[in-house]
């Protein structure tokens, strides 16, 4: 569900929006519609009326243990009267991740967690992985179980409280910070809905293409979360057991994948579509191109993350890391943000079971902006 219908905010041309800033000046701009109203009990049909409705469908078919019909099968009877299926009977094995928290209920209860304190501090805390400050609520919003209307509503009034509550004066700047997450949300779906092929090709074409490397143990070692780069690790790691990573979290594993393995994003957008519990196709494209410099309003295909440098900016005491990689618990932090740099011997003294960086970022750097600049046409020796 989204505010604005993607067809709705367009440029002054008349054309999509391919760049976010102007996307979210009119975004911001624009009216939003009140939540829907949750229905009384009164309106919602109870189980004999489905029953009725199954019986006059099958012919007869008793939707209370009576028996199913060719016009109305068991499977049907029984969703119709509330049972519903199991995972064995839609074919999927139980999930490896422990899920969190589901329905209306838990969204809301988190949601007013989010906007009682953590939101007038969005933009200085998000991206610390250890923190509790973002909002958890992007599962939800995929199910449906909050509604995005009552969603933005609530940081309105957070808003509205922060001007008159004795909050730091930038408080409503956080609460905006955190609306414009709403706002990628839909201008992704909006660039999916104008471009559906993106789901399996670049956005952005390049002059030659791009000669990705797809080293099969590289990117297997990758989903593992066994690259030696602690960071990536614990990203990798925290997806696995969680069905969920955190945002700056996926945007360091996204550029590790494309920038230092050298890994068609698509490797990476199909493993987070296997394993993410909020996994949206508009939104998960949308990051996975921006990381490999092929989408929509990209980063720049020179802008490369140094994993160590954004685990020690990022994760400084490695709480986050010690959380998911119990190799490194017993490490101090600057062991584990030196790992890269330490020797073999080093290695197996302090953390025997953890592995060595799989590549080395200085080297592999070098070797994506040369692939970038042959994809572009140009001299990589330039």
């Amino acid at each position: 569900a989204v505010l604005h219908d993607p067809d709705a905010i367009r440029t002054n041309a008349g054309d999509p929006y391919s760049v976010y800033s102007y996307y979210w000046k009119k975004w911001t701009d624009r009216a939003k519609g009140d939540p829907a109203p949750a229905p009384a009990d009164e309106g919602l049909a109870d189980e004999a009326t489905l029953s009725a409705a199954v019986d006059a469908l099958g012919d007869g078919a008793a939707a209370d243990g009576g028996e199913a019909t060719a016009e109305a099968p068991a499977e049907a009877v029984d969703a119709a009267v509330g049972h519903l299926p199991t995972l064995d009977d839609l074919g999927f094995a139980e999930p490896d991740a422990e899920i969190g928290s589901a329905g209306t209920e838990a969204a809301r209860e988190r949601l007013d967690e989010f906007l009682d304190e953590a939101v007038f501090a969005y933009e200085a805390e998000r991206d610390y992985p250890a923190r509790e400050a973002t909002s958890r609520l992007s599962t939800f919003l995929k199910y449906g179980e909050i509604g995005v209307r009552e969603a933005y509503a609530a940081t309105e009034e957070a808003m509205a409280e922060a001007e008159s509550d004795a909050r730091p004066e930038d408080a409503p700047e956080q609460v905006e910070e955190f609306q414009q997450q709403l706002a990628w949300r839909e201008f992704y779906t909006q660039v999916l809905f104008h471009n559906p092929e993106v789901v399996t090709a670049n956005y952005k074409e390049y002059e030659v293409g791009i000669e990705w490397r797809d080293d099969p143990e590289e990117i297997a070692a990758w989903k593992r979360g066994e690259t030696g780069y602690p960071i990536v690790d614990a990203g990798m790691r925290q997806l696995r057991e969680e069905a969920f990573m955190h945002n700056r979290v996926r945007m360091i594993v996204a550029s590790f994948l494309t920038k230092d393995l050298l890994a068609d994003w698509r490797h990476g957008y199909d493993h987070f579509r296997e394993k993410l519990a909020d996994h949206d196709t508009a939104n998960d494209n949308g990051g996975w191109q921006w990381a490999a410099s092929t989408g929509t309003d990209a980063q720049p295909y020179f802008r490369i993350f140094n994993p160590m440098t954004q685990g020690e900016r990022y994760d400084p005491d490695a709480e986050y890391i010690k959380e998911h990689v119990p190799e490194l618990r017993g490490l101090d932090a600057d062991l584990i943000h030196e790992w890269h740099e330490l020797s073999p011997t080093q290695r197996a003294n302090a953390a025997p079971k953890y592995p060595a960086p799989i590549v080395d970022h200085s080297e592999r750097r070098e070797e994506a902006l040369a692939m970038y600049k042959r994809a572009r046409g140009e001299d990589p020796d330039e």
